[in-house]
């Protein structure tokens, strides 16, 4: 079960067969069925979520019942309100599976214990975590500054799997826009 986590982290950091297995130690596999919550707003985030298979979204919902894609996560990538997560407040996020999805959670303690354990985990995480506040920054550029079809063209450039899999009324919400605008914009592109 740890085959695509340890591919992830042997990716940016090096680890040995012995500092893995204590690794392993700290993680509950878990399968969550298609529309399963893994968090619901106002709960507290207790776990980080990363994905050996499937697909999970995170997204609020406003007053009026509109939902907000905040983040997709896919095989290889991590899920979780690492707000809530870090600082134990209720969370503000929904996060649920968009297919049937094969999970490893691990709890703050559990996360804490693991960085003073395994060393080379802490600077893994450091990585994540830089990279993490990259693409936000990114992202909320993008929001501000872009068009619609802007937005969608650099999604399509940078994560064309992401566009091939999820349907297109949440590829919508994530960019900030219609169903109707995203299928105008996808018409004129293909003409």
């Amino acid at each position: 079960m740890f085959e695509v986590f340890f591919s992830q982290v042997k990716d940016k950091v090096l680890i040995s067969e012995q500092e893995q297995n204590l690794v392993k130690t700290f993680f509950s596999p878990k399968k969550i069925r298609k529309k399963q919550y893994l968090l619901q707003e106002g709960d507290v985030c207790k776990h980080l979520a990363f994905v050996e298979k499937g697909l999970l979204r995170s997204y609020s919902v406003d007053e009026k019942g509109t939902e907000h894609m905040i983040h997709f996560a896919w095989e290889g990538w991590w899920m979780a309100d690492i707000l809530s997560f870090l600082s134990a407040e209720p969370s503000t996020y929904f996060i649920d599976a968009i297919e049937e999805s094969e999970l490893l959670l691990i709890s703050f303690q559990g996360f804490e214990e693991m960085l003073l354990q395994v060393p080379v985990m802490e600077r893994y995480f450091r990585i994540l975590f830089q990279n993490n506040i990259i693409s936000k920054e990114r992202r909320l550029i993008q929001s501000l500054a872009y068009s619609a079809e802007e937005k969608y063209l650099h999604l399509l450039a940078n994560n064309p799997k992401l566009v091939q899999k999820i349907p297109q009324n949440l590829i919508a919400s994530y960019l900030g826009i219609t169903p109707e605008t995203l299928s105008r914009i996808k018409r004129k592109i293909t003409q």
